[in-house]
């Protein structure tokens, strides 16, 4: 059951990351872009744990953590940096 639904999960993600990419580009404000980057964020961690789940290895599962730490601190920076054009106070 699994061996079947992986492939599936993955052209879904695939799918999605898609939209998050058109978004990205389209805009039209600053603040859709920083929210499609983040769910982008968010698709590129659940890829990355299916494979994880697929492959039987832990070390996906650590690279998603990292990823996740800095997909949230692009995100306050980017954020941060719309709200007062500085990111460093």
């Amino acid at each position: 059951m699994l061996s079947l639904l992986m492939p599936i999960a993955l052209v879904m993600l695939g799918l999605a990351i898609l939209m998050n990419l058109l978004r990205l580009m389209r805009g039209p404000t600053a603040e859709d872009r920083v929210l499609a980057l983040d769910t982008l964020t968010v698709n590129a961690i659940a890829v990355v744990m299916l494979l994880g789940i697929t492959l039987g290895t832990s070390l996906y599962f650590e690279a998603a953590l990292i990823l996740a730490m800095m997909g949230f601190v692009g995100t306050v920076a980017l954020c941060k940096f719309l709200l007062g054009g500085d990111v460093i106070e």
